[in-house]
């Protein structure tokens, strides 16, 4: 694969880990319950996001060709 597309798929799979840990770390210490959907939220779209370049990469970098 593509280094660069390996490099922005490592990035987002990591925002989604970076967030969803902000949001653990917030609702384990007692946090405010916006901050908690904010970042709810913000893990969504991250994951969207990741899933959208890891199928993206597949489809474009993928070893097969479908025959």
């Amino acid at each position: 694969m593509n280094p660069v597309v390996t490099l922005i798929t490592v990035i987002a799979v990591g925002a989604v880990a970076v967030i969803l840990f902000m949001g653990l770390w917030n609702m384990f210490r007692g946090g405010d319950a916006n901050r908690s959907q904010m970042l709810m939220r913000a893990r969504v779209v991250a994951q969207f996001v990741a899933l959208v370049v890891l199928l993206g990469a597949l489809f474009l970098f993928g070893k097969g060709n479908g025959g």
